[in-house]
């Protein structure tokens, strides 16, 4: 009689898996179990009544005070008048209107009341002014107003002023 042996079966080595296709089972493996989880939570608070949710109203508040950045005097000046300018509005022809918006010049004035930075700083802001208008017209910075000044150029004018100033440290 003959005997064979039979040798042991073996497996054929798994193929190793890259890391993309790692990533790939684990992503369908977390999409099944949120899948699971959420319809677990659907079926769990299905019975629960909600009401809507009342409608809230927050009054107006006014905002904080920001800090001025500048530590300069004159720049500070520039920065306090063109939130000034910012809150009250700007106008034309006059210092202020009626409705208490006032011109870039008021406003200055009125961020430095009886300093003597106030002429240093008109004199910053009609520097900046002149750098975009010839000087026939920028006579001053009132005339400028009145004749081609606009909100938005008075206010980007101050923070150039306000920069300049901070630059040379006035």
């Amino acid at each position: 009689m003959t005997t064979t042996t039979r040798a042991p079966a073996t497996r054929a080595p798994e193929p190793t898996l890259t890391l993309d296709e790692r990533l790939a089972l684990a992503s369908l493996a977390m999409d099944d179990r949120l899948a699971t989880a959420k319809l677990a939570v659907d079926v769990n608070s299905a019975h629960i009544a909600t009401d809507p949710l009342p409608e809230i109203t927050i009054p107006h508040l006014p905002q904080p005070a920001v800090p001025c950045p500048y530590r300069t005097p004159v720049a500070a000046i520039l920065w306090r008048a063109r939130n000034l300018l910012e809150e009250r509005g700007w106008c034309q022809g006059a210092r202020s209107n009626e409705a208490g918006a006032i011109c870039p010049e008021g406003a200055i004035q009125y961020a430095a009341p009886g300093s003597d930075l106030v002429w240093p700083a008109l004199g910053l802001l009609l520097e900046v002014i002149r750098r975009e208008f010839r000087e026939d017209d920028a006579q001053s910075v009132p005339h400028w107003n009145d004749q081609h000044g606009t909100s938005f150029m008075a206010f980007r004018f101050l923070d150039q002023a306000a920069e300049l100033a901070n630059s040379r440290n006035q």
